[in-house]
């Protein structure tokens, strides 16, 4: 009933999409037309160290605007980390958020933006669906990953070191601004990173694909995203500098974050957020690993879409049935993922954690995710297994 519900509001629902700018240097006149004053930028010191940083500090300098950095942000980025960079955002009288890095510093960005509209509640009171309605202050979302897609989307992933999980603050005020998808950005991507956030923009398109509160737009959107995925991940893997392929994975992230931040993703989101907020599993590999045993589960209720995504990544052809096109698409997933070097399983599950693992999945995905199948906390429970290396602990 949930379900029903939110799929006949989804057309009617205030989803917007951010300007796109296509390079750093073309911020002065987003600036200009912002009243920017004085900015916060949130990324990690990885970013920074890099010099990613550096085109947007020299376009800053020229235009006269003062700013400040907040570089702490972890992988799965802490209430802590939320907090740390407010308190800078308040002490220096910003206006303006800019978050550069991966979406780990989108996340970061956009939960303080939320504690700024509200400066009397803390992030617990506006995590979960639709709390916060205030307007964030000017938000840029510069993505030098191409993966997460969070420069589109509505969401900010939070952990909560205390009680070791993560939470999701979705609302629509959240949606970035401007995201500026400047390939020269990825280049220095290390290529496990280029991997692993490739196949989170696949992933994201998948889900958004074979769930069940699509759109004509998502659907167009996530094969367009699977197609570029299967054309340019490999490219960019071997070839850091190869700008057409990095070009085309920032806009794959992008469509695909499109795509799934209105239609919604799944149980492999469910289980990925689990592990990222017990053990920190980065969100990208959880995902990828996770990806064919949860396709695989659903079993034939998405084999006709499956075949449509095997179409449109170049798999399979248009007139084999439905259960040929989905195992070739689920069997040319795993084979991407094997020549990215990501594994078909993960180190550090404590069996004993499982169940909890499990409850927790649930409770994020049931009602809320429209997936293709329903599953108890019992059958989510049978991925951990699936995906846990025990190897190291025998």
């Amino acid at each position: 009933m949930f379900q029903a519900a939110f799929r006949i509001a989804l057309p009617v629902l205030p989803y917007r999409q951010p300007d796109i700018i296509p390079s750093c240097a073309q911020l002065s006149g987003v600036f200009q037309a912002e009243g920017v004053k004085s900015v916060l930028l949130v990324t990690d010191k990885g970013i920074v160290n890099a010099g990613l940083a550096a085109q947007v500090e020299s376009v800053l300098r020229a235009d006269n605007i003062p700013y400040c950095i907040y570089d702490d942000t972890l992988p799965n980025p802490t209430v802590q980390n939320v907090e740390d960079a407010l308190s800078l955002h308040r002490s220096n009288g910003c206006n303006a958020l800019l978050a550069i890095g991966g979406g780990s510093a989108m996340d970061c960005a956009k939960a303080v933006g939320a504690r700024v509209a509200y400066p009397r509640r803390t992030l617990k009171p506006l995590g979960g669906k639709l709390k916060v309605w205030r307007k964030l202050p000017t938000l840029i979302a510069i993505p030098t990953t191409a993966g997460t897609g969070s420069e589109a989307t509505l969401a900010a992933l939070v952990t909560d070191r205390d009680s070791h999980r993560k939470y999701a603050i979705m609302s629509f005020p959240l949606i970035p601004h401007y995201a500026v998808l400047d390939a020269t950005l990825t280049y220095s991507l290390p290529r496990h990173i280029t991997a692993t956030t490739g196949i989170d923009a696949l992933t994201h398109a998948v889900v958004a694909f074979i769930g069940r509160s699509t759109t004509k737009e998502t659907r167009h959107l996530a094969l367009e995203a699977t197609r570029l995925v299967f054309q340019n991940v490999e490219r960019a893997c071997t070839d850091g500098c190869d700008h057409t392929a990095r070009e085309h994975m920032l806009h794959a992230a992008y469509k695909a974050g499109i795509a799934f931040s209105k239609s919604y993703v799944g149980y492999v989101h469910a289980v990925a957020h689990s592990l990222g907020g017990r053990y920190g599993t980065p969100h990208g590999l959880a995902n990828a690993v996770v990806l064919p045993y949860v396709l695989e589960a659903y079993g034939e209720t998405i084999h006709k879409k499956l075949h449509r995504l095997g179409v449109a990544a170049g798999v399979c052809q248009p007139d084999d049935s439905p259960k040929v096109g989905a195992e070739a698409f689920i069997r040319a997933v795993k084979e991407l993922n094997a020549g990215l070097g990501i594994p078909t399983k993960l180190t550090g599950i404590r069996q004993e954690d499982i169940p909890d693992l499990a409850a927790h999945a649930e409770k994020e995905a049931n009602p809320l995710y429209p997936v293709p199948k329903l599953m108890t906390r019992k059958e989510l429970a049978q991925f951990y297994h699936q995906i846990a290396d025990w190897s190291e602990q025998a």
